[in-house]
C-alpha cells in the first residue's frame, strides 16, 4: 500500500501503561498496594498522523487491543498522555469528554456480541445521533440510509434485527454505527479475524474505499499480517506490553530489524515458494505479563541474545528513515 502523506500528527501517545491488579484467589488477602499487576501494556510511545492506517500487530496477549481501548478510555490507562489534536483525553471530563469522543469511535472484533439484540439496525445506527442530539428525527433517518448504502446494506432491512445478518452484514452495520457521527480516528479491533476469509476481503475493501471518502484515519489492531500488509502505511510491531519496532509497511515487510519482527514475518504462509523466508521457530514459551523478564522482554526466546539483554532494556531508536526498533543488536 502506499504510504500516506504525514502533513499533520491527529494523536500523539505518550508513556501509555495499562496495569491490571490481580484482586483474585489467594493474591486479594494482600493489600492492594502489595497485590501483584498484570504489565498488560508498559509505556508505549507513538504517533498516529492524519490519514493514515496504523497497524499495530503481535501475538495474542502482547497489549494491542488493551492499547486501542485504553486510546478511548474505554479502559482507564494508568499513567501516560494521549494527546488528541492537541488535547489530552486522559485529563477531559464530562461535556468536554463527550464532545471529543465524536471524533473518536470504534469497530470490535466481534460483530455478534458488539450489537444490541434487541435494537434494530436503523436503532443502532441512530444511537450515537440521540446520544449527541445531532438532528431532527427526519435528518437522523436520512444518515441512517446514507451510511447503510456506503457500507453497502439495502433499505429494505433497516428494521430486521442482529440475529437476522452474516458476520459480514453485521460487522458492516457496526462500521455503519461508528460513522455515524462522521469521526476523524476509527480504532478497528480485530474487526475481520472473526469472519469467513471470503468476507474479510470485502469487509477491508470497504474500509479502504470509506477512509478515502471520509477522510478516514484508522488505528488497525490484527494478528493477520496478510491483512496489514494490505491495509497499513506504517506498522507496529508489539512483544509482551512493548512496542519493540515501527516503520512504514513496505519497510518493515522488506527490512525488518528486531528478531522478534522477523520470527513474526518468517511464519507467513506465501503462495510462491521463492517468496517464503527461512522459519525462525522461537524456543520457549511466551512470558507471562504478570512478571516480565528484566532487560529486554525478548531474551528469553530470542535466538540471537547476548549477556547485555538480559540486565539492560534496550531504548526505541532511529535506525532509518521513519524506522525506529528496541533491540541492542540494531
Amino acid at each position: 500500500m502506499e504510504t500516506a502523506v504525514a502533513t499533520k500528527t491527529l494523536m500523539e501517545i505518550k508513556h501509555l501503561k495499562k496495569y491490571f491488579p490481580v484482586n483474585q484467589g489467594i493474591m486479594s488477602r494482600l493489600k492492594r498496594e502489595d497485590r501483584p499487576v498484570v504489565k498488560a501494556v508498559d509505556d508505549v510511545n507513538f504517533s498516529i498522523y492524519s490519514g493514515e492506517t496504523l497497524a499495530l500487530v503481535g501475538e495474542s496477549g502482547c497489549g494491542k487491543s488493551t492499547t486501542g481501548r485504553s486510546l478511548l478510555r474505554l479502559i482507564e490507562p494508568t499513567e501516560g498522555t494521549v494527546l488528541f489534536e492537541g488535547k489530552d483525553v486522559l485529563k477531559l471530563s464530562g461535556e468536554e469528554l463527550k464532545k471529543t469522543r465524536r471524533d473518536m469511535q470504534i469497530v470490535f472484533q466481534d460483530p455478534y456480541a458488539s450489537l444490541h439484540p434487541r435494537m434494530t439496525v436503523r436503532e443502532i445506527i441512530s444511537e450515537p445521533l440521540y446520544i449527541h442530539n445531532i438532528g431532527t428525527k427526519a435528518e437522523r433517518e436520512k444518515r441512517v440510509e446514507f451510511l447503510m448504502d456506503k457500507v453497502g446494506l439495502s433499505q429494505k432491512v433497516k428494521n430486521r434485527f442482529p440475529h437476522e445478518f452474516s458476520g459480514g452484514q453485521r460487522q458492516r452495520i457496526g462500521i455503519a454505527k461508528a460513522l455515524a457521527l462522521n469521526p476523524k480516528l476509527v480504532i478497528c479491533d480485530e474487526p475481520v479475524s472473526a469472519l469467513d476469509v471470503s468476507v474479510q476481503a470485502q469487509v477491508i475493501n470497504l474500509f479502504k474505499d470509506l477512509q478515502k471518502e471520509f477522510s478516514l484515519t484508522y488505528l488497525f489492531i490484527s494478528h493477520d499480517l496478510s491483512v496489514i500488509n494490505h491495509i497499513s502505511d506504517r506498522v507496529g510491531v508489539m512483544y509482551l506490553g512493548k512496542l519493540v519496532e515501527i516503520a512504514e509497511t513496505s519497510e518493515l515487510f522488506d527490512r525488518p530489524a528486531h528478531p522478534y519482527t522477523q520470527a513474526l514475518l518468517s511464519a507467513r504462509p506465501m503462495i510462491h515458494q521463492k517468496d517464503r523466508l527461512e522459519r525462525i521457530i522461537l524456543e520457549g514459551e511466551l512470558p507471562t505479563p504478570l512478571n516480565p523478564p528484566k532487560g529486554c522482554r525478548f531474551h528469553t526466546r530470542c535466538p540471537l541474545k547476548m549477556e547485555r539483554c538480559e540486565v539492560e532494556e534496550p531504548v526505541m531508536k532511529e535506525i532509518g528513515a521513519k524506522h525506529q526498533a528496541a533491540c541492542h543488536l540494531v
